[in-house]
């Protein structure tokens, strides 16, 4: 007798297309004699949503995530982080279908969903990995908080109406201080996110570095960086700073900073695996998701 195979299924339960597709999921998955798992819910949206789903495993009580094989994630990429931090520590692959705008992170959309669901009960996929950033809040020498990220850490003011007063450090040495809205630290993954909004460069997801992007600096000098993947990052919330401060990890994840916090970034030994049904060229990934002009484009020469 083959052993049990499990499947967990991620939703937003605020949105009633998510919903809705995750009952077809779940159905295919069931008819298929792959059992759905769906992950625990703390607002009243999630227990109804569970409801219309029908039968399945609760993750945590009836199955553990090492158990699972695959995470199929129903949203935009916020839903896809969620999900990644449910898995978090384990190899389980995620395989996002888009129901939200962009869905960088997503691999299939709505229309495609059966055949997506298909493919995955077939094992049609393969894994690639994304590198993630390991977090730390010092204070007086002290590691007082840690976390992770896929997307970004981000160190922001607390109150609008003041500013954030820091010093950047690579790899031990300050680089520079200055005022500031905040500073965004961020993974090639995460390049087209916040970091993207703020000004940062577009890097490629196959190219191993870390990200630093100031947001809104009064200063000369406070360009975009990008430094090697074994390079650490840091930010120090200086004294002089009127207002608070908060860190920020994939937009999920807070920490209140008080002056004289430090937040060093570094590349995290546990990457973020994420099931591919199709190979395109992130160059084409662009060009989709941001409907980029490439009218009048005649092929690659022979030279190239």
């Amino acid at each position: 007798m083959s052993a049990e195979r499990y499947m967990l299924v991620v939703l937003h339960t605020g949105r009633r297309d998510s919903v809705v597709a995750a009952q077809s999921v779940c159905q295919q998955l069931s008819d298929a004699g792959v059992i759905p798992v769906i992950a625990p819910f703390d607002d009243e949206d999630g227990f109804e949503a569970l409801i219309e789903l029908g039968p399945h495993a609760v993750l945590g009580g009836d199955v553990q995530a090492d158990q699972l094989e695959l995470v199929i994630v129903l949203g935009g990429d916020g839903t896809i982080l969620r999900a990644a931090e449910v898995v978090r520590g384990t190899s389980v692959p995620l395989l996002g279908v888009n129901l939200g705008h962009v869905g960088f992170l997503a691999e299939s959309d709505r229309e495609d969903l059966t055949e997506t669901v298909n493919r995955a009960l077939a094992r049609d996929y393969v894994v690639e990995e994304r590198m993630t950033l390991s977090v730390r809040v010092k204070v007086d020498n002290e590691v007082v908080y840690e976390s992770w990220a896929l997307n970004e850490a981000t160190v922001e003011k607390a109150s609008r109406e003041r500013m954030l007063e820091v010093v950047v450090e690579v790899d031990g040495r300050p680089l520079s201080s200055f005022g500031c809205d905040g500073v965004v630290m961020s993974t090639p993954t995460g390049s087209t996110a916040y970091s993207f909004s703020a000004g940062g460069p577009v890097v490629w997801p196959s190219l191993d570095a870390l990200l630093m992007v100031p947001l809104s600096p009064h200063a000369l000098f406070a360009r975009p960086l990008v430094v090697g993947p074994d390079s650490a990052l840091a930010v120090e919330v200086l004294d002089r700073t009127q207002g608070g401060a908060v860190l920020w990890s994939d937009g999920r994840r807070m920490w209140d900073l008080p002056k004289g916090a430090r937040v060093v970034v570094r590349r995290s030994p546990t990457p973020v695996r994420l099931a591919r049904l199709h190979q395109a060229p992130f160059t084409d990934r662009l060009v989709r998701k941001f409907n980029l002009p490439v009218n009048g484009w005649r092929g690659p020469s022979n030279r190239d």
